[in-house]
């Protein structure tokens, strides 16, 4: 039973953050896959941090709340967005480079939601991909990873984490013991049919947190992005943000802008605003592109998004690239307090799969990456001041589980059909609850609880995590009765109200309510 200080279960920014912060203890970093295959590296966005001198660190926390309608954590907020920036200019002192202009300075973008231009990029619209391959160079040597294992019962005794249980392809089974075991895990964008996020983002790790006991928040809240590259009716990619910010529009078939009629801040609007526009336009009969047209030096600007549309036979001399929304981020996750432990005793959550509240109901574009490192860090920080005990372990392996004989298992597909159609952009009690009582149709037959991870294989480990994390959403949703962020309810007013429409396009602090 390999021994650690501490466990990392993940491989993006955020688990590359705490390792590397951790390095001089002994860590061992644990992933399902390569630790290439990450929402981290396929972020094409930037980071939001106040480097330019008229902007300030409380423009920045006002458009985090804004954008999350004021369902955040104020203080993991201020903290967050006054954290940034030392955060950038520490890792330019240890050799990231970022994208400058010929005198050294950041070039800064604009993105949803954002008073200021204040988004960093490095390698135009690869910033994720620069940052978590630097993280990685700069940890490796000092961090034992483990790739392609899958975590999937954390070790739990007596309120306290000791660990986690593993299993690889072949079928074998580990256990890992720690002091401290951090999930970095992600989000569970693959929950849908049509998202941005990789394939193995599943919510494994929000999954078995929940299955050890841990406290889950806020799953109702999803965000969906506004531009994913759509053809043939499939997001086969994510369209950055920051195409927006160049000065790129939304239009339908017929050439007609729409954003400009329903907010004030039009293309740029909040994220959750944006696509229940789209929405309401394919809704409508409508197809949605976005009119690049007047960006001259799109190729140079967006290499990767280029490439993409080439790949898939857009010709961007047209100056169209159809788009769509798909599930993009989840703002709740694992509860946790600010120094991201939870209420299981030595288990820690970062990143997407946690829920520190900075993100509110609707999280603030290019704010993510920020979160990974800024958390990352304070999390590693605080384990360094903890006592390194020595866990104390005594699994009964004569326990009696649910086996593979008694669980009839859907498919990914079903699973993702089921979230897509009764659990997207707009949403009502009758569909959410047809989605509740066709997860816990397998709940009955496979207990979320109960279940031997000898008897399974990791890819039936992975549909239990998701009818788990499918059950926690639509739940969550059906809990809801009001329409906030990430979450939509049209169970009352006339879909056909154009008034009622705006209305709901549009927020004002005045609206809106502080937690839940």
């Amino acid at each position: 039973m390999p021994q650690s200080d501490v466990i990392i279960i993940g491989s993006g920014i955020a688990a590359l953050s705490a390792a590397y912060h951790l390095r001089h203890k002994q860590v061992t970093l644990i992933t399902k896959s390569s630790w290439k295959k990450s929402n981290s590296m396929l972020a094409q966005g930037g980071i939001a941090a106040v480097i330019h001198k008229n902007d300030s660190w409380k423009n920045h926390f006002e458009d985090t709340l804004v954008a999350g309608c004021y369902h955040n954590n104020p203080t993991n907020v201020e903290y967050l967005v006054q954290e940034g920036p030392n955060e950038i200019l520490e890792w330019c002192q240890r050799g990231m480079r970022f994208d400058c202009d010929q005198n050294g300075q950041f070039l800064l973008g604009k993105e949803g939601a954002h008073s200021h231009h204040r988004i960093i990029h490095a390698g135009g619209d690869a910033t994720g991909r620069a940052i978590t391959e630097f993280l990685y160079q700069a940890t490796k040597s000092s961090v034992r990873i483990i790739e392609n294992e899958m975590a999937t019962e954390l070790i739990v005794e007596q309120g306290v984490c000791c660990g986690v249980f593993t299993k690889r392809i072949d079928g074998t089974i580990k256990r890992y013991l720690a002091s401290n075991t951090i999930i970095a895990s992600g989000g569970c964008g693959a929950v849908y049919g049509h998202t941005s996020n990789a394939d193995v983002i599943t919510g494994d790790g929000i999954a078995m947190a929940y299955r050890a006991g841990a406290e889950i928040a806020d799953m109702e809240f999803i965000q969906f992005h506004p531009t994913m590259l759509q053809i043939n009716g499939q997001c086969v990619g994510l369209i950055s943000e920051a195409v927006r910010g160049e000065g790129a529009v939304l239009i339908n078939q017929h050439g007609e802008a729409f954003m400009d009629k329903l907010h004030p801040q039009a293309d740029l609007a909040p994220r959750d605003v944006v696509s229940r526009a789209i929405f309401f336009e394919m809704k409508k009969g409508n197809e949605v592109f976005l009119d690049i047209s007047m960006l001259s030096n799109f190729a140079t600007r967006f290499p990767t998004i280029s490439r993409m549309c080439k790949q898939h036979g857009i010709d961007l001399k047209h100056g169209r690239i159809p788009v769509a929304p798909g599930m993009h981020f989840l703002m709740g996750g694992i509860r946790t307090d600010e120094n991201g432990e939870t209420n299981i005793r030595k288990l820690f959550a970062i990143g997407e799969a946690a829920c520190t509240g900075v993100h509110g109901a609707n999280r603030l574009a290019s704010n993510s990456l920020l979160e990974g490192l800024v958390f990352g860090k304070r999390v590693a920080g605080h384990i360094l001041s903890l006592p390194f005990d020595q866990p104390v372990m005594a699994v009964d392996d004569s326990m009696e589980f649910a086996s593979t004989d008694s669980c009839e298992l859907p498919t990914k597909k079903q699973i993702q059909g089921i979230m897509t159609r009764y659990v997207g952009i707009q949403r009502t009690e009758a569909e959410l609850t047809y989605a509740v009582n066709w997860f816990e149709s397998y709940q009955k037959q496979c207990s979320f609880w109960e279940f031997n991870v000898k008897d399974f294989t990791t890819q039936q480990i992975e549909i239990i995590n998701m009818i788990t994390i499918g059950w926690l959403i639509s739940t969550s949703a059906l809990n809801r009765t009001e329409s906030r962020g990430g979450h939509f309810r049209i169970d009352f007013p006339d879909m056909n109200d154009k008034e009622w429409q705006k209305k709901q396009l549009i927020r004002t602090k005045n609206e809106m309510y502080v937690g839940v």
